[in-house]
């Protein structure tokens, strides 16, 4: 992708009003580097509705980001106050996914990564942990969401050595994932195939496990996969209904999992330790006093085709 530099970066404005304090070593808000609530073309003529919250603008909110309009913020608030830890389980998706690069990018010798579902950019977006191992590491974004687009195409801009691509597609259609992806990844090399909270959104779990199949079974021995899942077997009755709650007011709608239906996903793979945790548990960079980090009531796991 070519590099967008038509709007300076804008300095950082906070945290929202009322809402979830933002992180300055997770967070980054990127407002005016691609479209604003009151430009023209917002919304409508971008083919999205901005009056129903939407997953990746209510994630970007719970991170303390400002790429997301008054409903996503209004649920977003809802969720949260039904559940506080969802905004934990939001950090700690994100630091899962740059353990998980590191290991891959560094000690794996991994330089292909396909990130299905990647959601806005944020801190330490794939194609950065990578390229900042191995800047010769390529890497492709595939999400259908027209706002992620829009700042994917301004923002996902990886180094020369490397490549840094977006595709436009459905995580339901493998088939048009992989042949697009092809312009820019090798599949005859080791790859990593990401899924980073977006196998909740494909609803019936035998065809979720059959779309992690149909792109395995075309990457070769020595490939890895990646997931984080949420699930209700952690986080208590709070967590569950306020999955409830966002299946009611927001879309997609989410189906969690448990450890037994996420590890189909891992069928016939070998699984890093320490297994299917909480992400949160999932090879920490730090214990904290009482030893492992709380979890959070979302799944994160590696393993690697042999």
């Amino acid at each position: 992708m070519a590099e967008d530099t038509s709007t300076p970066a804008s300095p950082d404005p906070g945290p929202l009003p009322g809402g979830p304090p933002a992180d300055p070593t997770k967070v980054w808000n990127f407002q005016s580097a691609a479209i604003t609530e009151n430009q023209p073309g917002w919304g409508g003529d971008l083919g999205f509705d901005t009056t129903v919250a939407h997953n990746a603008r209510v994630w970007n909110y719970w991170l303390g980001g400002r790429d997301n309009f008054p409903a996503d913020r209004e649920v977003g608030e809802q969720v949260r106050q039904m559940f506080p830890g969802i905004v934990d389980v939001a950090r700690a998706d994100r630091a899962f996914l740059g353990r998980a690069v590191r290991y891959l990018a560094g000690e794996a010798g991994i330089r292909q990564f396909l990130d299905i579902g990647t959601g806005l950019p944020t801190a330490d977006n794939t194609h950065e942990v990578a390229q900042r191992i191995a800047p010769d590491s390529r890497i492709v974004y595939v999400d259908n969401d027209p706002l992620v687009l829009v700042h994917a195409r301004a923002l996902l801009v990886g180094i020369p050595e490397g490549a840094t691509d977006y595709i436009d597609a459905d995580a339901h259609d493998p088939g048009s994932i992989l042949r697009a992806a092809a312009e820019t990844l090798d599949f005859a090399k080791p790859t990593a195939i990401m899924f980073l909270g977006s196998l909740n959104f494909i609803l019936d779990t035998d065809t979720a496990v059959a779309v992690v199949d149909h792109l395995i079974d075309h990457v070769p021995s020595g490939s890895y996969l990646v997931v984080a899942h949420p699930t209700h077997e952690l986080g208590g009755e709070a967590n569950a209904a306020s999955m409830r709650h966002w299946n009611e007011h927001a879309t997609p709608p989410i189906t969690p999992r448990s450890r037994d239906e996420v590890a189909r996903f891992f069928h016939g793979l070998e699984l890093l330790e320490p297994g299917i945790v909480s992400c949160s548990r999932w090879r920490p960079d730090s214990a904290s006093a009482g030893g492992l980090p709380p979890e959070v009531p979302q799944f994160g796991a590696v393993a690697r085709k042999l």
